[in-house]
């Protein structure tokens, strides 16, 4: 066996171990049994069964409905949700968010998908608080929201498919998308351009639009949006706010992978 190998286990401790399995499920694309995991990890069964088995006393993993297979849990899904958002309210970051809306002139909020929702782990209000006010630990649904689209977006196909018709789609305003078909459709157009707008769809009056925040390797870490009234800007002059968005977004990228170590001491107290 290759100890170079992320999913070499044999080495490690029973933590270690954990982690590993925690890791492999959350990689893979669908449910997997107690059988792949060992496998995928070298792990002796009844190693691996031990291991998944106190993981789902946790809540950190769980079975599949209807299946023995296992996917990621609640449990890890809402501690993976409070680490981003922690991560984001640190001060070299919130003053990324900061600066950003400073140069737009409009709040600026960063969202999660947490449950098949959007919840806003930070924001930042400027001077004319008119628009929607999307507060830390608040939430929005995923198909009228723009992160919620973006998320969507990068999902693959069939996934994506999948949670669309799964999704239960209430007709918020008059431009609410609830047609499946049409969602599927702008949601192929939102992966191509790289980022989403919505045109009133969650609350009428509100325009607003978001980046993605990626992590090196390419996966979506969070969105990075704005929220407006269209009496203010309208919907097709949100193109405006990508290129500043774009900017910010890198930098939020580049920050939540750094240690804030050298920044402490700079802090007030």
């Amino acid at each position: 066996m290759d100890d170079s190998a992320p999913q070499a286990a044999n080495r490690e401790t029973p933590l270690d171990r954990a982690f590993a399995v925690l890791e492999f499920v959350a990689s893979q694309l669908k449910a997997v049994s107690s059988a792949e995991i060992a496998k995928g990890l070298e792990l002796p069964l009844p190693t691996a069964h031990r291991l998944i088995g106190n993981l789902e006393v946790r809540g950190f993993l769980q079975r599949a409905p209807g299946t023995k297979r296992f996917v990621v849990g609640n449990g890890l899904v809402t501690l993976a949700g409070k680490t981003i958002g922690s991560a984001f309210r640190t001060a070299r970051r919130h003053a990324v968010l900061q600066a950003v809306a400073e140069e737009i002139g409009e709040q600026c909020e960063i969202g999660i998908v947490r449950d098949n929702a959007v919840v806003y782990v930070d924001s930042v209000r400027v001077a004319m608080p008119l628009g929607l006010q999307f507060d830390p630990g608040s939430g929005a649904p995923l198909y009228c929201t723009s992160t919620g689209k973006i998320y969507m977006s990068l999902l693959p196909l069939r996934a994506r498919e999948k949670l669309v018709h799964a999704l239960v789609r209430h007709q918020h305003t008059e431009r609410t998308l609830t047609d499946a078909d049409a969602l599927l459709a702008v949601l192929a157009e939102t992966k191509c351009a790289g980022w989403a707008k919505t045109n009133e769809e969650f609350v009428r009056g509100v325009v607003g639009c978001a980046v993605p925040i990626m992590a090196p390797d390419g996966t979506l870490i969070a969105c990075l949006g704005v929220s407006v009234p269209v009496a203010r800007v309208s919907f097709v002059e949100l193109d405006r706010f990508r290129e500043p968005l774009m900017r910010a977004a890198r930098l939020l990228s580049e920050t939540i992978l750094q240690q804030d170590d050298d920044f402490t001491a700079s802090k007030p107290v």
